[in-house]
């Protein structure tokens, strides 16, 4: 490829300034500058392509069209794309998996971290956005529910200035602000924002305030790159945040023990909280030729977990009291690249290593006990803590062979190996098929055989025998090592252009596995544990509807799904010994198991073409219910289903005032309708939690 002469003035803004030129010179140099930058965006998009997985894509258009816009938390814009479910404390739930979702920025898998309250990554920062499902190529390995492949914002993407204040309801308030832009080579984006609100967990209660729930988080991202040539540019991504937030209370809860002569204790002032933090950093180079496209790596996270109890509230209702502090550091490498060797085929290798520090430390009130129950309400602490060091490897090399016009194989081979409380590896095929017959018509389908470690800081060696003859004593005390999950994946899709604008798609999917890894929340602190189930199979339907055509854009999506586990075989003192002896002899639903997941949007722009267009915009979230157990059958019951209404409406103003001023107002939860997500039930459960009421927002922003 021949370079043009404006480049090496590029190249030098990166040791100097540049001097001043004629104005015809400088807007060559920005609009070759502009078009690198486009190609290489290009180019690493190509080094990781989905290649026959199912993929539900955001443009920036999109992302704004969800209610609350830029300022919607990511896992709320995520339960618009077909099959995921919602769940308390924030999570989310990928074709019947729990957790397992894979966070990729600009290409670079970012290491999983510990789950909190809040969410650590944020759509403000996304340029697009896609979820990858299915049968997933061969460059993506460990975690595999889904891939959230965020492209970020830049400042060539998303150059100029905004401020804005966005709030409403009950004291909620926003404010934010960015900056994009560019100079010479350079180019940067910056962004932060700080939440303030009182709805920060959800409800335990149908009450439409919650009691003791606010919390305050703090977010910032800055991607900062500079294009060396025409072939190579070395960028850094880099975030944080931080959250506070006190655990809501449940009123009207009968006191269990005595403590120091006192038994009574209203649980609506319990004063739970919980402080939580992550902070992230990638540095990548990426070098394009015509035929090798490269991208290389270095990333770190750290995350840690902060739960403090109510010292005496805690022990009167749950017989324990426990400060808890949890922290993980991960950091390591990663390269993809990408070999066009002839015109049929391309081949693509790449690797990732990465080494991870976690710390358990926890202080717990306990009462004396024996088998008939609490013999002293004098209480003691008992102290635990452990550190552990541990590693993931992933090398794989997959050929994309475009056989036909019309049809296209990628096939290749994935090595995953953990050391970390356990030791395994497996080597794992990928293939995929693509076969387009008809003008529009685009069939995929695919196997892959997954390794999925275990979630190296939710596995805390827990010294059983330290809570003997206490209240917080397990009925069980077995606790076998969480093994590293292995599963055979089947997907088989459609997707058919009906009119222009206009496409629909249905996609079913199948994994059978051994050692399937769940998660839940065991006793008070609200920090999830992993464990297995000896066998586990998953299964469903997604059907799916878009148009966009001129000032409309709409979408509809509608998933069946059938999660199904049988024998736990880890972590066995979490659990009652009748509930282990049902689940050994039986399949049960798993607990975040849906039948029926549902979402739908809409978006029409009037006044399209003008300087002042007004957007109206509507989404709609519905599920049949996740899982609640009977009596007699641990998570035998559903929940009733429900469906939530969400509104927006944008107002574009030229004002005279920088570049525009825009004025927006959401209205969630528009019929404020009351559905519970979690009745208390359930394996692994904890509490009960409700949905976020009927919430009025409204924004100001002003771009510059």
């Amino acid at each position: 490829m021949k370079r043009p002469l404006t480049l090496t003035a590029a190249a030098l803004a990166l040791l100097a300034p540049p001097a001043r030129a004629a104005d015809d010179t400088a807007t060559s140099t920005s609009i070759d500058i502009d078009v690198i930058a486009q190609q290489l965006d290009a180019a690493r998009s190509q080094i990781q392509p989905s290649l026959g997985a199912s993929r539900f894509d955001f443009d920036q258009q999109q992302l704004q069209d969800i209610p609350q816009g830029q300022n919607a938390p990511l896992n709320q814009v995520l339960l618009q794309a077909p099959g995921v479910a919602e769940d308390s404390f924030g999570q989310i739930h990928i074709r019947g998996d729990h957790a397992n979702v894979q966070y990729r920025l600009d290409g670079v898998q970012l290491p999983e971290g510990l789950s909190g309250f809040g969410q650590a990554l944020e759509s403000r920062f996304a340029h697009s956005l896609s979820l990858i499902t299915g049968a997933l190529p061969a460059q993506y390995g460990f975690l595999q529910a889904g891939v959230v492949d965020i492209v970020t914002k830049s400042g060539t993407t998303d150059p100029g200035a905004e401020l804005s204040m966005y709030g409403g309801s009950r004291g909620y308030l926003q404010p934010s602000g960015s900056w994009g832009g560019r100079s010479g080579a350079w180019d940067w984006y910056i962004t932060g924002d700080f939440l303030q609100n009182p709805v920060g967990i959800e409800n335990p209660t149908a009450l439409f305030s919650p009691i003791h729930d606010d919390s305050n988080q703090a977010h910032g991202f800055a991607h900062i790159s500079a294009i060396i040539d025409d072939q190579t540019r070395i960028s850094v991504l880099a975030g944080a945040y931080g959250g506070y937030f006190q655990i809501p209370n449940n009123p009207g809860q009968a006191p269990v023990y005595t403590v120091n002569g006192a038994s009574d204790f209203d649980s609506a002032a319990l004063n739970e909280r919980q402080r939580e933090n992550t902070q992230f950093a990638i540095l990548s180079l990426q070098k394009h030729t015509d035929a090798i496209d490269v991208q290389a790596a270095a990333f770190t996270r750290t995350t840690g977990l902060y739960f403090s109890p109510d010292p005496l509230g805690d022990l009167i209702f749950n017989g324990l009291s426990q400060t808890a502090n949890r922290t993980d550091w991960a950091t390591g490498v990663q390269l993809d690249s990408s070999w066009r060797v002839a015109e049929a085929h391309t081949l693509r290798a790449g690797f990732l290593v990465q080494g991870e520090r976690v710390g358990s430390n926890t202080a717990s009130q306990v009462l004396p006990a024996d088998g008939t129950g609490q013999t002293s309400d004098q209480p003691f602490f008992v102290y635990d803590g452990s550190g552990r060091t541990g590693a993931l490897y992933g090398l794989y090399v997959q050929d994309e062979f475009r056989a036909t016009e019309k049809l296209t194989l990628n096939f290749g081979l994935r090595f995953d190996a953990v050391n970390e409380y356990t030791s395994e590896n497996q080597v794992s095929p990928r293939i995929n098929l693509v076969y387009k017959p008809l003008e529009g018509t685009t069939l995929h389908a695919g196997y892959a055989r997954y390794f999925t470690p275990p979630p190296f800081e939710l596995v805390a060696p827990t010294s059983v025998n330290l809570f003997a003859n206490t209240t917080a004593a397990p009925a069980v005390t077995q606790d076998d090592t969480v093994k590293a999950e292995r599963a055979h994946y089947f997907d088989l899709g459609v997707s058919q252009v009906v009119l222009p604008g206009l496409t629909l798609g249905v996609d079913s999917y199948y994994k059978l596995a051994t050692n399937l890894i769940d998660e839940g929340q065991f006793g008070a602190p609200i920090i999830l544990s992993a464990f297995n189930y000896a066998q586990g199979e998953v299964g469903g339907v997604e059907l799916t509807a878009s148009y966009d055509h001129g000032p409309w854009s709409l979408y509809a999506n509608l998933a069946f799904s059938r999660a199904i586990g049988r024998d736990i075989v880890s972590a066995q003192f979490n659990f009652a010994p009748d509930e282990l002896a049902y689940i050994a002899q039986h399949w049960i639903h798993l607990d975040h198991d849906q039948t029926l997941t549902g979402s739908a949007g809409a978006a029409y722009t009037l006044f399209q073409g003008t300087p002042e267009p007004l957007r109206l915009s509507g989404t709609i979230t519905a599920g049949s219910g996740l899982r609640a157990s009977t009596p007699t059958i641990p998570n035998g019951a559903s929940l009733p289903g429900y469906a939530a209404v969400n509104l927006s409406a944008v107002q574009t103003l030229n004002l005279g005032i920088g570049a525009a001023t825009e004025l927006r107002l959401d209205v969630l939860n528009l019929f404020d309708r009351v559905y519970e997500i979690r009745d208390g039930t359930g394996v692994g459960v904890g509490a009960p939690q409700y949905g976020l009421r009927r919430t009025i927002l409204a924004g100001l922003a002003q771009r510059f």
